[in-house]
Parts: structure tokens; C-alpha cells; sequence
């Protein structure tokens, strides 16, 4: 097996190209940097769509485990940790779904730009808490919108609802969180 040059200078692309091609020769040591280079934030995106440590796990095995099947096909496109990033919510909303029959109320479209105003003292660990213990549903299309940056078409099509779903459950989701925290000012 041929070793991996490590780059301690160089720009990011070019880290993340001998990463890449590394990991195409199935070289175990750029496998480990890769993993060990995202481990950490993506198994905190696992963990907010799954809300299980296990299965969070479980997710980012699976989705790393693709990673390497499929890393021949990255194109450099888009950032490497953004690909990597797209498995890996696609993997946990898939294990999400098939685990735990994952439900969304097809409602009315709903306008989803209602603003939640999140006081200064809030305790960061409690707001995450507070968007854990929302529904599936409502979690799954609030992070991928609101934490993530998807639109509510990429959304629905992740999550194989329609637009207007996406929308509903996103104000459902926000009212419900607004709700929450609004007890909490109490």
C-alpha cells in the first residue's frame, strides 16, 4: 500500500484532492483522516435528525461506509464536507424513516417565515433540548431548513413529501418551539 503524503501546507482543496485520491486507493490512513477530519460534525447532524446517540452512530457508520464505496464518484463540485454532509442526512433520515415510521401531517400550506425570538440568556443546550423533543416531522424539516439551509424543495424531496408538506410541518414546528420557549419565559 502506497502512503498517504500528508500536507501540512497547502490550500484546502488541494487537502482535500489527496484525501479524495487516497481514499479512492482504499489507503487506510487517508480513510482514518477523512473520518477523523468530519467524524465530530457530522455525527452532530446524525444525532439531531435521529435524537438517539445509538442510532446517530449507526447513521454515521452507514454514511461512512457509503463515503468510501462511493468516493470516486465525488467531482469536486462542492465542498468535500458538503457531500459527505448530503449522505449523511439522506442516511439518517433513511435509517430515521425505516426505524421509527417516520410521519408527516399533510396540512394546509402554512406560511413557515414566522420569526422565533430567542432570548439572550436562553441556555444553548436547553434550545437544542427544546428542538429535540419536537416531533419526527417537525424536527427532521425544521433542521434541514432552518440549521442545515435546505430549501423546502431540497427538503421535500429528502424527505419524499411535498413542498407544501415541508412548509406546514416547518410552521408547525416553529409555533410549537415558540410555544416551548415562551413557557420557559414564563
Amino acid at each position: 500500500m502506497r502512503n498517504v503524503v500528508r500536507l501540512i501546507t497547502g490550500n484546502k482543496s488541494d487537502i482535500e484532492r489527496t484525501l479524495v485520491q487516497g481514499c479512492i486507493r482504499n489507503e487506510r490512513i487517508a480513510q482514518r483522516d477523512l473520518y477523523q477530519k468530519y467524524c465530530d460534525a457530522m455525527f452532530t447532524i446524525a444525532y439531531r435528525i435521529m435524537n438517539n446517540r445509538d442510532d446517530a452512530h449507526d447513521a454515521l457508520q452507514d454514511s461512512f461506509i457509503q463515503v468510501f464505496r462511493d468516493i470516486g464518484q465525488y467531482r469536486f463540485d462542492s465542498t468535500l464536507g458538503a457531500w459527505i454532509k448530503t449522505i449523511v442526512v439522506r442516511t439518517s433520515l433513511r435509517l430515521l424513516s425505516k426505524n421509527r415510521n417516520l410521519a408527516f401531517t399533510d396540512l394546509e400550506e402554512a406560511k413557515s417565515d414566522e420569526m422565533i425570538l430567542i432570548p439572550d440568556t436562553l441556555n444553548s443546550e436547553y434550545l437544542e433540548k427544546v428542538i429535540l423533543s419536537l416531533p419526527d416531522g417537525y424536527r427532521a424539516v425544521f433542521l434541514l431548513t432552518e440549521v442545515e439551509g435546505y430549501t423546502h424543495e431540497e427538503t421535500a424531496k429528502m424527505l419524499g413529501i411535498s413542498t407544501g408538506t415541508s412548509k406546514s410541518q416547518l410552521h408547525h414546528a416553529k409555533k410549537m418551539l415558540k410555544n416551548r420557549l415562551s413557557t420557559l419565559m414564563d
